[in-house]
């Protein structure tokens, strides 16, 4: 998803119109969650990019997008850019200590 989202509208209000945005981000989320995972992929991992415009976009983590959004609507912005790319995640693996135990004797 590679959208720049225009928050002003002449019948909808603001409120209306972030949560709108927040929710088609959302469902895209959901929509690329279920594809089917390529051979040796563990989970679908996002690269996400958020600014004011295309030139302006900066890489942010996925957790921080709907709150980049609300921020938006408090600095009083007319549109955003939001760009989130799908990409296959693989686990990595950190072993435990042995001599940490969660369990005391």
């Amino acid at each position: 998803m590679k959208k720049t989202f225009e928050l002003t509208h002449p019948k909808v209000k603001l409120e209306r119109r972030v949560d709108a945005v927040k929710h088609e981000v959302k469902k895209y989320l959901k929509r690329e969650r279920n594809k089917k995972l390529p051979a040796g992929a563990d989970f679908w991992d996002f690269d996400c990019q958020f600014g004011n415009t295309k030139e302006e976009a900066e890489p942010v983590q996925l957790s921080e997008i709907n709150k980049r959004i609300d921020q938006t609507q408090v600095e009083g912005l007319t549109s955003f850019y939001i760009e989130i790319l799908a990409k296959e995640g693989i686990r990595t693996f950190t072993p435990r200590d042995e001599d940490e135990s969660d369990f005391e004797d």
